[in-house]
């Protein structure tokens, strides 16, 4: 495990700005008023991610006015970070025109050129927008690559349902009215991989109305590396909120016995008990509006166990999100609950089996309605620190509580599950996609905020190589390895590295690539048959591994003189 320093520069900012800091006990410090611009406008959600390429995380609010009707059309804010955690508001100079009644609001490289694109869930049977990156941070408002349809929808979320390398989309959406119609269904919208979107919603999903969806998740219910969906639902009809389970191709079946739930606003998904599998928290989601925790007993989502008493206290109060993360760095989630009303955030401690207690003096006491709540390293520190994001009442002003006296975080991310090639059962010849389940000590609706995540590879026991492996869906990342010539021995393993830059890898998995042997000279694939594929050749002689080029079964003479013959070709 390894962890990447500070710059100076950075290191002496960030001292200045503690030292400015009022000397609270608190853990979390509310510090807006330096650290925001002053704002008075209705926020439903926020979301965080490096929108400019810089290397800090930005932040984007989804503004929209009015509750159960339509009011004013605000802009998308967006608010880029200086590196050391103090934001200015750029909406203007990066998503000019843009306005509407937008309740959720994510992000995720739509068209594959490597940055943050935008979508944005309207309300009121509106159509969502869908915002492109020209790689610097600008949006252009290209909308048009959506199907033209209206929706009332409260969240959209991106991600790869059908395992093909790009991102869809899936919406909330409650009918003609709003968010809190009754005569919608969500919708299922794939990528045709430039970005552009075709509605699948008849062939792929449930077609029963749900009413009052107010939130929508891509999560890994079952473990099997693909991407299962939870509906969050105000309304009990039905049994209320749903799982869909992913069948592998994009097709999905509701899961029955899910517990029954009753006026949610949002869920989300993190392993609280440390046992590999994604477990539920759900905002208002239990009786009298207290917050429902659900255990994925079974890890593979046909068991739940429904564990609300877990949560101390767990009061009658109408709150909308949740949060898990490591408060205190010992390898387990905390939570925060983001509260509409009351004198603070709510801020739990986890005993490490999914006991939360609250802690009141972890944050500092502020009486607002927040909406929405988001963690990540903001200020560059190594610590996670919260935002909120304010509508409904009171002064809309969003928030940031900066983590002034916690840990580093120390802890490396953790490959869960990856997949395992088998060829002759699971690879057929040609490049094959490897997918991995990856948990940090935070969560949000895109899992962790990673630095980067790669497949690496070793072909024959060479030198070590490495692909990018791409985000696919909340904790799911995506890397395809080249094609190697029949017989090669590959050895490959995921390395994530996260936002503080500790380091967390998979064990090596090896596999015989499929297919006839006596495949091309160039046995370790890098383009060139060089000095390399001669020492992967001679260390099976003899053998019949990696190097057997004429496919007699046995590494020798006649395999050494066919990769002399190539020398310095592709193969």
């Amino acid at each position: 495990m390894t962890r990447q320093p500070l710059p100076l520069d950075r290191l002496i900012v960030l001292s200045c700005l503690a030292a400015a800091a009022p000397a609270l006990a608190q853990q979390f410090q509310q510090q807006t008023t330096s650290r925001f611009p002053t704002q008075a406008e209705y926020t439903n959600q926020a979301t965080i991610g490096d929108l400019d390429g810089d290397g800090d995380l930005d932040i984007v609010f989804a503004n929209g006015q009015g509750y159960s009707s339509l009011g004013a059309l605000l802009k998308p804010r967006i608010y880029i970070n200086d590196g050391v955690g103090v934001f200015s508001d750029q909406t203007d100079a990066r998503a000019a025109g843009v306005t509407g009644c937008f309740r959720g609001v994510e992000l995720g490289d739509c068209d594959g050129d490597g940055d943050l694109d935008m979508v944005l869930a309207q309300d009121f049977f509106r159509k969502p927008k869908l915002l492109i990156n020209d790689g610097a941070g600008v949006f252009s408002d290209e909308s048009d690559r959506l199907p033209d349809a209206n929706l009332s929808s409260a969240r959209a979320q991106f991600g790869d349902v059908d395992d093909d390398g790009d991102l869809d989309l899936v919406f909330n959406h409650s009918g003609t009215s709003s968010r809190f119609g009754s005569n919608g269904a969500p919708k299922l919208y794939l990528n045709d991989g430039t970005g552009h979107y075709t509605d699948a919603s008849v062939d792929r999903i449930p077609t029963a109305n749900i009413p009052d969806q107010q939130d929508i998740l891509f999560f890994d219910v079952d473990n099997d590396l693909d991407l299962d969906i939870h509906v969050g639902s105000r309304s009990s009809t039905n049994g209320g909120s749903q799982i869909w389970r992913n069948d592998g191709t994009g097709a999905y079946e509701r899961i029955s016995g899910v517990p029954t739930d009753y006026s949610t606003y949002s869920y989300d998904a993190g392993d609280c008990d440390g046992d590999g599998d994604l477990d539920l928290l759900g905002a208002n989601a239990d009786t009298s509006n207290k917050e429902m925790l659900l255990r994925n007993y079974s890890g593979d989502g046909s068991v739940w166990q429904k564990i609300s008493s877990r949560i101390i206290p767990n009061p009658t109060s109408d709150d909308n999100d949740t949060k898990f993360f490591d408060i205190d760095d010992d390898g387990d989630l905390d939570m925060i609950v983001a509260t509409l009303g009351g004198s603070r955030e709510r801020v739990y401690v986890n005993s490490g089996d999914c006991t939360f207690t609250e802690d009141t003096s972890l944050i500092s006491a502020q009486s607002d309605s927040s909406l929405d709540v988001m963690v990540g390293d903001l200020t560059g520190d190594g610590r996670i620190d919260i935002v909120t994001a304010q509508g409904e009442s009171g002064g809309f002003q969003n928030r940031i509580y900066v983590n002034v006296t916690g840990p580093i975080d120390s802890r490396a991310p953790r490959v869960i599950r990856m997949d395992e090639i088998v060829p002759g059962k699971s690879a057929a010849p040609g490049p094959q996609r490897v997918r991995a389940l990856i948990f940090d000590d935070h969560t949000s609706d895109r899992g962790f905020f990673a630095r980067s995540v790669e497949l690496r590879y070793m072909v024959g026991g060479g030198k070590e190589q490495s692909v990018e492996a791409l985000w696919s869906g909340n904790s799911l990342w995506r890397g395809v390895l080249p094609e190697f010539p029949a017989c090669s021995e590959v050895a490959y393993r995921m390395v994530a590295v996260d936002w503080a830059g500790n380091e967390g890898s998979s064990e090596w998995m090896v596999f015989i690539s499929p297919g006839e042997c006596g495949g091309g000279a160039d046995i370790d694939g890098d383009g060139t048959v060089g000095g390399a594929d001669l020492t992967i050749l001679l260390a099976a002689w003899g053998t019949p591994g990696p190097g057997d080029l004429d496919g007699d079964g046995t590494v020798g003479g006649a395999d050494l003189a066919i990769l002399l013959a190539a020398w310095g070709t592709s193969g």
